[in-house]
């Protein structure tokens, strides 16, 4: 279960632009990520290379944590990302995402967003 202080860390690393790091640090090792209704992503290895790919399509990315909730093993966070695209393009990227914390790490993470919307 994450402490209110480990959930801060973890979105203040989500925050500062570090998100490959952020899953590095925060994530177990068989961790998962699942967009909507797709397929989940497994394992940290898989997560960090896949972050890393989405944010070399892109100049920048700001991250806000617009609320944030814990309770025991279960974690929900409002985020909005704004992007500007290697093409000057910008955009805004609204999700919730919904997490299950084995300890102090993210075990599981499903994100819940409008997929008209692609964050790159």
């Amino acid at each position: 279960m994450p402490s209110r202080a480990r959930l801060d860390e973890f979105i203040a690393a989500v925050v500062s632009g570090d998100h490959a790091g952020a899953i590095e640090r925060f994530y177990t090792e068989d961790a998962s990520m699942q967009e909507n209704a797709a397929a989940p992503r497994v394992g940290r290895d898989v997560l960090v290379a896949h972050e890393r790919a989405v944010l070399e399509r892109v100049k920048s990315v700001t991250s806000t944590c617009m609320t944030s909730v814990v309770e025991g093993d279960h974690v929900a966070i409002h985020w909005v990302f704004e992007f500007t695209y290697l093409s000057g393009k910008t955009g805004r990227f609204d999700e919730v995402a919904l997490q299950e914390w084995r300890g102090d790490r993210v075990f599981r993470e499903r994100f819940f967003y409008d997929p008209s919307k692609p964050a790159a």
